[in-house]
């Protein structure tokens, strides 16, 4: 089942609070789920096979995994929210409606303001605070704002004039602006000022004097009004705890930019934030190692591609590394480009809101540059600046922590030493870029009978074993009557076969073409590779040999072969690659052999079945009766014209 090619991955998972996403083959995201612990949460998908018909569906259909970490479970619920109605995936079941979670709506706008339960947040002139996770919780405080501060909640035009107030004002939950005698007009702004002041979460001073006032009602015996004000500490101490980083109308229209630089390469995440909340987890991920004191050009690797003209890099002043700067200056120039090669492709494509927010800090001149060439594709002001403190700040913290689980899971210890193979690789050989994509031929055979070759892909160090391929030598240069020989001795001509079959069949497709092409064997084998390549007008693929007893790498360019180190990472590499194409080769080869050695001489005889070869050898016992049998006794069993096939062929031998 596809979830379990998983495990590793969800075996890496932190123990956090958070939101998982699965997804299909082809990027569309499936099901969106919270989790207390994300690890223990996800992990218990690899043995929920068979609890319902949805979840079967969808763990035959799941192909990847993404997380996101949320401080809190609260916050998880309100990105899960936020995520299923963006995306809308077809596994979801809650949360899929249009209902939103509360807000809480101060209604400055009026002259004497309310408190009421809101489910969006409008462009007006009043407070809005939220959302409030459960819903309950909403409804709980609206009521604690008329216990604590006297807040009206009816819908009476209030003009002062009102003879007596309502029985609001008798139990205490509110102050009566509509009697100007018992509460005037400035009264009630001070209790509308704290009111908004506690729904803005400053409520330290309130809890302190809350305590004091229910220490005296308990001492007075006044326990029931003790009581309320224990439930009103609680409300207010839950509320503390539940402030949200992932959705706050205080946040408006902005993204967020968390990095993580290590040896392997780099992610970067960006929340958007539209409307105060986060609608979008967007990853973009550079696959060039980065080490202390080397530059890199990240903007060259990040994905996806640019996809608008931005600033060239003349204008962004970018240069060679400064040989005197420090190991701790050159990190630093490293994260300001893998940032400014981030901004620039993520919104080559899309408008950018009024605020930008970065971890660290660019050079003036490339913020500025970039601030105009934001401001002029939005068409209004567009700043980038640096949070240091507040909820700002913490929704850097969020992506930046985001980013660094990203990278643990794309680039574990094994991908980082992969990376660094590569990395030896392309230098030793002068490849343009890193061999991200190697594939591998070899070829097996006992004195060329059941000759056959095996293809295997390796991409970013991994094996990728759906795009594996053998091959069946037709020996396309001796074929007679358009029959392949029964053996096939010439290895070179082989190689020049599969290689020649294989590309020709990427050059109908459209690729992928490989990075490298390893060779299983010495010049003589490389040299018929490049052959069939030239053949094909792909001469400009790269390819190289290894020789099994020496493991040296032949290349067309040098005359003397490559010596690695017997413990260099590029050579363990391909040292896995080459055995690993060797072993499907022989497998395959031993498949055709056992295959060949089960058959039947009635096998080859054509117009003969397996249907009728099975009646002969029932009706006759053996393949020596079914020669020894006559056309009538033939005829019998498989009919006339099967009858002289048979009759046929074994006259022929004779």
């Amino acid at each position: 089942m596809p979830i379990q090619d998983l495990k590793a991955q969800i075996a890496r998972l932190p123990e956090q609070p958070g939101v998982y996403l699965y997804s299909n083959g082809a990027g569309e995201t499936l099901y969106v789920g919270k989790a207390r612990a994300l690890r223990d949460r996800v992990r218990s998908y690899l043995g929920a096979q068979g609890m319902s018909p949805r979840i079967d569906a969808l763990l035959e259909e799941a192909r990847h995994l993404e997380v996101i970490v949320t401080d809190s479970v609260v916050e998880a619920l309100a990105l899960e929210n936020h995520l299923i109605k963006q995306r809308a995936p077809k596994y979801n079941i809650l949360l899929r409606d249009d209902k939103n979670y509360p807000y809480l709506q101060l209604t400055t706008g009026e002259a004497f303001p309310r408190v009421l339960v809101a489910r969006r947040v409008e462009k007006d002139d009043h407070y809005y605070a939220g959302p409030f996770l459960p819903a309950s919780l909403a409804r709980k405080t609206m009521a604690l704002t008329h216990r604590l501060f006297g807040m009206r909640s009816c819908n009476e035009v209030i003009t002062g004039e009102r003879s007596r107030p309502c029985l609001e004002y008798d139990i205490r939950r509110c102050i009566a602006p509509c009697v100007r005698e018992i509460c005037t007009e400035e009264e009630y702004g001070v209790a509308v000022q704290h009111t908004k002041l506690f729904l803005e979460g400053r409520s330290e001073e309130l809890l302190v004097d809350l305590r004091g006032r229910m220490g005296d009602a308990a001492s007075a015996e006044r326990f029931e009004q003790a009581a309320q004000l224990r439930d009103a500490i609680r409300t207010i101490e839950t509320l503390r705890q539940r402030q949200q980083k992932m959705s706050t109308t205080e946040m408006g229209d902005r993204d967020a930019f968390g990095l993580k630089l290590g040896p392997a390469g780099a992610v970067v995440q960006v929340f958007q934030v539209r409307h105060g909340r986060v609608v979008e987890r967007v990853e973009l991920v550079t696959d060039v190692p980065t080490a202390e004191g080397r530059r890199q050009k990240a903007e060259e690797r990040l994905r996806p591609e640019r996809g608008a003209k931005s600033p060239s890099e003349s204008e962004r002043g970018w240069g060679p590394a400064s040989a005197e700067k420090s190991g701790q200056n050159a990190v630093a120039s490293t994260e300001c480009e893998v940032l400014q090669a981030a901004v620039e492709q993520f919104y080559a494509e899309r408008e950018a809101p009024p605020e930008i927010h970065l971890p660290v800090a660019l050079p003036d001149a490339d913020t500025e540059l970039l601030e105009a060439w934001l401001t002029d594709r939005a068409s209004r002001r567009v700043r980038i600046v640096v949070p240091k403190r507040g909820e700002k700040r913490g929704l850097l913290d969020l992506a930046a922590r985001n980013a660094a689980l990203a990278y643990q899971t794309r680039f574990n210890e094994t991908v980082a030493a992969h990376y660094d193979a590569l990395e030896t690789l392309r230098a030793v050989l002068g490849l343009p870029s890193l061999p991200r994509r190697i594939e591998c031929f070899d070829i097996s055979t006992i004195q060329g009978a059941e000759t056959v070759a095996s293809m295997v892909v390796c991409e970013d160090g991994r094996m990728k074993r759906g795009e594996y391929r053998k091959f069946r030598i037709r020996g396309v240069n001796q074929m007679v009557d358009r029959h392949p020989p029964s053996r096939i001795l010439d290895d070179f001509a082989s190689m020049h076969e599969v290689v020649h079959r294989r590309y020709r069949k990427m050059l109908e497709q459209g690729g992928p073409f490989p990075d490298l092409i390893l060779i299983d064997g010495g010049k003589g084998q490389l040299s018929a590779a490049y052959q069939a390549l030239e053949e094909l007008g792909l001469a400009n693929l790269v390819a190289a040999g290894i020789a099994k007893k020496e493991e040296l790498l032949f290349t067309r360019d040098r005359v003397d072969p490559i010596a690695l180190a017997s413990d260099s990472p590029a050579l363990l590499l391909i040292q896995r690659i080459r055995d690993e194409a060797h072993r499907f080769a022989v497998t395959f080869h031993r498949q055709r052999r056992a295959r060949r050695d089960l058959r039947s001489e009635l096998d080859e005889i054509a117009g003969v079945g397996p249907r009728r070869r099975k009646a002969m050898l029932t009706a006759f016992g053996s393949l020596a009766a079914v020669r020894r049998a006559t056309r009538e006794d033939l005829v019998a069993v498989v009919g006339a014209k099967c009858a002289d096939a048979v009759l046929a062929h074994f006259a022929s031998e004779r």
